[in-house]
């Protein structure tokens, strides 16, 4: 796929230190990629809903990480990839009438312009389900093969052949280390989330569909000896971060609620695949919700990015309204938090009109430390404002091109343009 323009990220003087996260994974703060190349894989939308402030802060925090490992001097290869093929993106097609192809095209299309207008840099690999689907037949048949993997009877699909194919994640022993949840509570999120725990036929109720075969009105192609069909949900993700980054990459990340059953599910595809081989590092962000409830289509109350900029609202105003909070922790949008990024993105505009300032060199010190402290955005943001508050109280001897400096800092380290 096509990826939006990138946005250009200022040269800044010296060299940021070495990004630290939190692993979900272990709970530990660790280096997010100790080499000169540091690799990201983020999960992609499933387009039927873009793009909501959930998908908004997800995607602005690992945009931040981006940031922080090319100012430390890092060669960064992201990837992600668009769900452009599943359930629900069918279930709203058929609801409203359109052709799931046209609905994704044109959901894609909105968040492509969304990401550039809140300045995120594109991924490096750019991949739709669609266009994986031989890469993914090739990757389940090894698995068949290797006897990672079985079939289900399954009387509904069209055609002669082999049912729908399952991983056995007893072939993974490893499996369970992403989330690290017990047996009760792996089985309700696979029920709530997309998995199918109570489907006869199936060695553990945990075991994860890899190959959909073919049933009336659903789109498939050629799976070879698997049959017509399509992919499932988490070997699409194992592949094309497999394809596109090579195994082991440094981090995986996406929203907290895909620690279980995606991501786990994921990487243990990935293991089996490559030699036990996944992402080193979890990293997740956290819920946004609106007036005490994560926001979801089903539910009605998304605030979508592409609403806020049609009433006017300035996207750097929306990305600061988002940095103002930790990414991996939960938290509502409020009319109340959007006016106060409002107000800061104008005060420090304000405090960036002249020529002169307080030296900048602390400040970005400071910069650099909080975006390399588990991305401490709100911290950051404060150390912008002190800045910001001292130029415009006049309380230092300004130094020429200081206000240039900071704004440069502030657009590479955090992606907000001033």
């Amino acid at each position: 796929m096509l990826t939006w323009p990138a946005p250009q990220i200022p040269r800044l003087p010296g060299q940021g230190g070495p990004v630290s996260v939190r692993d979900t994974s272990t709970g530990q703060l660790v280096v997010a990629a100790p080499g000169p190349t540091a690799t990201l894989y983020v999960c992609g939308i499933t387009p039927y809903d873009a793009t909501h402030l959930g998908h908004a802060a997800t995607y602005v925090a690992f945009d931040v990480l981006g940031r922080a490992w090319r100012d430390a001097g890092q060669q960064v290869r992201y990837a992600s990839n668009v769900t452009d093929v599943d359930d629900p993106l069918l279930e709203r097609a058929t609801a409203t009438g359109v052709e799931w192809q046209d609905l994704a095209a044109e959901q894609v299309a909105l968040y492509a312009e969304d990401m550039t207008a809140l300045g995120v840099v594109p991924p490096d690999a750019w991949t739709g389900v669609v266009e994986s689907v031989p890469a993914v037949v090739d990757a389940v048949a090894a698995l068949v093969a290797a006897g990672a993997a079985y079939t289900v009877d399954t009387p509904d699909a069209l055609g002669d052949g082999p049912g729908d194919v399952y991983a056995d994640l007893s072939a993974d022993g490893a499996f369970g280390t992403v989330a690290g949840l017990d047996p009760a509570t792996m089985l309700a999120l696979s029920a709530e989330r997309g998995g199918d725990p109570g489907r006869p036929g199936k060695r553990s109720p945990l075991d994860p569909l890899l190959w959909r075969r073919e049933r009336a009105g659903e789109p498939a192609w050629d799976g070879g000896t698997l049959g017509r069909g399509r992919p499932g949900w988490h070997i699409e993700c194992a592949v094309i971060a497999r394809d596109s980054l090579g195994l082991p990459f440094d981090v995986e990340g996406g929203g907290s609620d895909l620690q279980f059953p995606h991501h786990e599910m994921s990487t243990s595809h990935a293991r089996l695949l490559d030699a036990g081989h996944g992402a080193r590092v979890h990293v997740h962000a956290g819920m946004v919700g609106l007036d005490g409830e994560k926001m979801s289509k089903s539910r009605g109350n998304l605030v979508l990015v592409s609403r806020l900029r049609e009433d006017g609202v300035d996207p750097m105003a929306i990305r600061l309204a988002i940095l103002a909070h930790r990414y991996s922790e939960d938290w509502d949008w409020t009319d109340a938090g959007l006016k106060e990024a409002v107000e800061r993105l104008g005060g420090w505009r304000r405090a960036l009109s002249g020529n002169g300032g307080p030296d900048a060199t602390a400040t970005i010190a400071a910069l650099r430390a909080a975006v390399a402290d588990d991305l401490d955005t709100p911290r950051a943001l404060d150390v912008v404002d002190d800045w910001a508050l001292a130029a415009l109280r006049g309380d230092a001897e300004p130094v020429e091109g200081a206000p240039g400096l900071v704004a440069r800092a502030v657009d590479a380290l955090l992606g907000v343009r001033l």
